[in-house]
């Protein structure tokens, strides 16, 4: 192995470790923090660079890899791709997602910003399933048109790491039901409330650099869950950091995925906890 693949490949490791070990002292499953740890060693004792494996077999190439599945696969691909793993910064409480979003030829910080707040996506592939779902078009500023420009971006972007993909993402097929959701939802706020869970301090909004941000980890129905509540712009001015909650997912399937639940202020669901963009799931449910 040379020089440069071992820098790369010992740096992703490096990263791999810290998040298991942040992990651990979150409170996540052992499991979780187990399979970090494995994957690392995998990768400190690759003989080829991440690098050259993603060139010539993309994301496929490495799921291939003993003890990297999807989830960490899509990581060491970000890895690689932009030199970050937001993942991580958010365990760290040091993500920038609005910075993140930047990159992407056409949005400004203030548009960047905007969309961040609007739709609560802090990845490149939480921006593109916007970009292909419909709400990225309904951010004021956006609309249709630059929508579809930056769908175009995002698909030259992401598509030099990945298999070609010819049609939207399937969403649905993609994500927890929004029972699931909302259970995850309560056991955070119920658990933050009683003070019960390890905090941490966020970089954004937080010139004391007190560590206020509860944050839980959970397994549920397969699905590995990260919740914490929503540190937005938005979200402070409108006083709703403690009501605003995010929830990340993933499985052995799926890259991570992410929502919000609020508590719904006007019409038939007012009142209620409501998993944003899934609002018509959220009637039926609690018409059951």
């Amino acid at each position: 192995m040379s020089d440069g693949a071992g820098s790369l490949n010992a740096r992703c490791a490096d990263r791999l470790r810290e998040a298991a070990d942040l992990l651990h002292v979150q409170g996540a499953n052992p499991f979780r923090v187990s399979a970090y740890r494995k994957a690392a060693a995998t990768v400190l004792d690759l003989q080829e660079d991440l690098g050259a494996i993603i060139e010539r077999e993309g994301l496929p190439g490495l799921e291939a890899l003993p003890h990297v599945g999807r989830g960490i696969a899509s990581a060491l691909l970000e890895m690689t791709r932009s030199g970050r793993w937001v993942q991580l910064e958010r365990l760290r409480g040091s993500a920038d997602p609005v910075q993140l979003l930047t990159v992407v030829p056409g949005l400004g910080h203030r548009l960047a910003e905007r969309i961040h707040d609007e739709l609560h996506v802090d990845t490149l592939e939480g921006l593109e399933l916007a970009a292909h779902d419909g709400r990225l078009e309904t951010v004021p500023g956006v609309g249709p048109r630059r929508a579809a420009a930056i769908r175009a971006s995002l698909q030259a972007m992401l598509s030099r790491s990945r298999p070609h993909r010819t049609s939207a993402p399937d969403q649905a097929a993609a994500e927890p039901d929004v029972a699931t959701l909302l259970a995850v939802d309560e056991e955070y706020r119920s658990k933050a409330a009683d003070g019960s869970l390890p905090t941490i301090a966020p970089r954004r909004f937080n010139p004391s650099g007190e560590a206020w941000l509860p944050v839980l980890h959970s397994v549920r129905d397969g699905w590995h869950f990260t919740a914490l509540y929503s540190n937005t712009a938005q979200a402070h001015q409108l006083n709703r950091t403690r009501d605003w909650v995010v929830l990340y997912f993933y499985d052995d399937e799926h890259a991570e995925g992410q929502h919000t639940v609020v508590t719904e202020t006007h019409g038939p669901l007012a009142g209620r906890r409501v998993v944003r963009g899934r609002e018509a799931q959220c009637r039926t449910h609690y018409a059951r």
